[in-house]
């Protein structure tokens, strides 16, 4: 059996005493750490505040940084910052990344790349919007998005990655994807990954659900059989919540 991850993406929210409170919340949940991994995706002027309360089973990961370790880079988050930190996973390829700020697939691949020759554990992210969905186009939409900036990784660097699917069409516009739509493309990313790295690679690798996860659909979706838990954006920053969340990967 896969482990469970629930992932809170706090994007560029909260200021510091919320943050801390937020981190206090979640501290104090009491789920089984075998079963189910618990990480925060924060802000990365938080690092050093949040990494100070040690927190007990509740890993930290940074939203973004520049593949390189240093530069002339101005206002970037160097690898070698996240190092300083103690920070092991980064998220690639978030679609607001890729939409807001113009990452391309060669972009990512630089990420991808650079992240794991650091020894970082990568969550790449992929998924389809609304048009390519309403063409029903998103098998090979996603399957480019793997294929060119993720899937050129040795079977061995695989191991350092876990997916979060994003169907970007369910996520804040009212529509909603069911769980036999969201499962469906986990699985067919599960077999593309059996397809490219072998059938260890694929039934090993987890794959995360992001799209607009929150307390009351999470039982349902991580009952699937594809479904290895969420990347949660909105419902990250809600105490009760996130704690429903992690209670029902269990």
């Amino acid at each position: 059996m896969r482990e469970k991850i629930v992932a809170g993406n706090w994007k560029m929210n909260l200021d510091k005493s919320q943050a801390l409170d937020l981190a206090n919340s979640n501290n104090s949940v009491d789920f089984n750490s075998n079963k189910v991994e618990v990480l925060v995706f924060s802000p990365a002027v938080y690092f050093d505040s949040l990494g100070a309360l040690a927190l007990a089973n509740i890993r930290l990961g940074a939203q973004n940084f520049y593949p390189a370790q240093n530069g002339a880079f101005t206002g970037e988050i160097s690898l070698a910052h996240l190092n300083d930190f103690g920070i092991k996973n980064v998220l690639v390829g978030h679609s607001e990344r890729r939409m807001l700020f113009g990452e391309n697939h060669n972009f990512l691949k630089q990420k991808v790349d650079a992240a794991i020759a650091s020894g970082l554990r990568v969550f790449f992210c992929c998924g389809e919007p609304d048009d390519i969905r309403e063409a029903n186009k998103q098998n090979e939409y996603v399957e480019r998005q793997l294929r060119e900036s993720l899937l050129h990784l040795s079977t061995n660097e695989l191991k350092n990655v876990v997916i979060a699917y994003e169907p970007v069409w369910a996520i804040g516009t009212g529509k909603t994807a069911s769980n036999e739509q969201a499962n469906t493309m986990h699985r067919f990313i599960r077999d593309l990954i059996a397809s490219t790295h072998g059938a260890s690679s694929a039934e090993s690798i987890q794959i995360l659900y992001g799209g607009s996860c929150n307390a009351q659909n999470a039982e349902g979706l991580f009952s699937e059989s594809d479904i290895d838990g969420g990347l949660i954006g909105g419902a990250s920053l809600k105490k009760d919540d996130f704690k429903s969340i992690i209670q029902a990967a269990q």
